[in-house]
């Protein structure tokens, strides 16, 4: 085959490519342009670097692959961060990494593939790919610990028919011993886990200096509706969070609803945080269209799996769950075959 990899500069999609190359295919290699700042500048921080540029242009050269960088910055601003902005100003918590995969990575590269002659996308995510009677299934990589199944569960057939995920096969441990065995300058590089676009600050600082309209102040009340102090902004606050609440009542509370119609943030106990079900938006299937029924949900992206029952749009735990937040992502399940993945925005108390 003529395979595209899209390559990061990490480790995972250097090994993706090399191994690919050594199995005899005609691979291309190719970097993703997708983050510049107001004033031009590059990342510093995350998966999008010029250093990371430079790697990935370096070990296709090493590999003696054609390299191109593709720019996409302004799909990512729209696709990427302007809907992070706009969730946070929503009370939501988004998931950005999920969205750059959804709306630039997978859509864009794969409406490429004819313009560079290529029959597959190859990424070194570490999820799997099988082909089960005549249709492509997603399976959750061979190192636990490493597994990037949950941020792929938005791919279907359309998607997976034309995608290939050969580091899923092996541990992280092995990747880098892969590498280290093929001389790639990328072996040892540390991982990164910053949002591209945030770097090392916190988001609330990105979002203070990119987008202060969010802000707005409003009240913080109990469960009960009682005033508890004010906050300078909903933005400053996720479902969940103890910390950095502005409010001393001797006893530890929670963030367990954000209201932005009237940017109000209401704290309780931690019992106040269980959550019964959810309510789904933009449910995909990996095969045909996800069933009512009994699925194994996960709503981090290492989360713990647990229990539940899809019945339409509604999705009920087994054993109600803390801190689930609408614009989380769960994705679905059976045993480690992925199922689907849809959008949370509503929560069942």
């Amino acid at each position: 085959m003529k395979v595209l990899v899209a390559m990061s500069g990490g480790v995972d999609s250097s090994v993706a490519a090399a191994l690919m190359k050594d199995s005899g295919h005609d691979v291309i290699g190719v970097t993703l342009k997708l983050w510049v700042g107001p004033n031009g500048e590059a990342p510093t921080a995350g998966c999008c670097t010029v250093s990371d540029a430079e790697d990935a242009r370096r070990v296709a050269a090493q590999l003696d692959i054609p390299y191109y960088v593709l720019d996409y910055s302004e799909e990512f601003k729209g696709g990427v961060v302007d809907r992070f902005v706009h969730d946070y100003a929503s009370g939501r918590t988004p998931n950005p990494c999920i969205e750059c995969n959804r709306t630039v990575k997978f859509d864009r590269l794969l409406s490429r593939l004819d313009d560079f002659d290529c029959d597959v996308l190859v990424t070194g995510h570490h999820a799997r790919t099988r082909l089960e009677d005549g249709e492509w299934s997603l399976y959750r990589g061979e190192d636990n610990a490493k597994d990037q199944s949950y941020v792929l569960s938005m791919l279907t057939q359309h998607e997976l028919t034309r995608t290939r995920l050969p580091v899923g096969e092996l541990t992280k441990r092995k990747v880098r011993a892969v590498a280290a065995g093929m001389g790639l300058r990328t072996a040892y590089k540390a991982e990164s886990m910053d949002i591209c676009f945030v770097g090392q600050r916190d988001y609330r600082g990105f979002l203070r200096e990119t987008a202060p309209e969010v802000f707005a102040a409003g009240d913080i009340v109990d469960v009960d509706g009682n005033k508890m102090g004010e906050h300078d902004g909903i933005a400053d606050f996720t479902v969940g969070q103890r910390r950095g609440l502005g409010v001393a009542v001797g006893e530890p509370r929670f963030v367990v609803r954000i209201e932005p119609a009237t940017s109000t943030v209401v704290i309780g106990e931690r019992d106040h945080l269980a959550t019964k079900g959810v309510v789904l938006d933009k449910i995909t299937a990996t095969s045909g269209s996800m069933g009512d029924g009994p699925v194994i949900a996960q709503y981090r992206a290492h989360g713990e799996p647990v229990r539940a029952l899809l019945s339409g749009s509604t999705l009920a735990f087994e054993e109600p769950q803390e801190a689930v937040s609408p614009g989380q992502t769960v994705a679905f399940y059976e045993g480690d075959r992925v199922l689907g993945g849809a959008l949370i925005t509503e929560t069942i108390i």
